[in-house]
């Protein structure tokens, strides 16, 4: 049974950082790319990042480009997404999400003073 847990959100202050993890389970992660959507309240859910999956090979929206890294671990069987300089815009649910397989229960960030 395919799993992804997202974990890490959080409140954080305008400017700071979070770091966002997905931990996945019941498939084989390292043949897989992965991505990290979001949606704010309101808005439909959009692309934040994406990785292949070797990890070579990444992709930003260009609302977070240069503010957020995507990474991986195919030992652990991670994603993960380090999110720098936020923005109150940048509140919304994050969800970890392998194409075929349900959206999760995200985890909530939420950005303000």
């Amino acid at each position: 049974q395919v799993q992804l847990v997202e974990s890490g959100g959080g409140l954080a202050q305008p400017g700071g950082s979070l770091r966002l993890s997905c931990a996945a389970s019941g498939f084989t992660f390292s043949s897989h790319a992965m991505s990290w959507y979001r949606q704010a309240p309101g808005k439909e859910r959009e692309l934040a990042a994406g990785i292949s999956a070797t990890g070579g090979s990444t992709n930003y929206a260009d609302s977070v480009k240069g503010r957020f890294t995507i990474s991986r671990d195919n030992a652990r069987n991670t994603v993960s997404l380090q999110m720098n300089s936020l923005k109150p815009e940048d509140t919304a649910v994050y969800y970890c999400k392998l194409i075929g397989v349900p959206w999760g229960q995200g985890t909530q960030v939420t950005v303000s003073s």
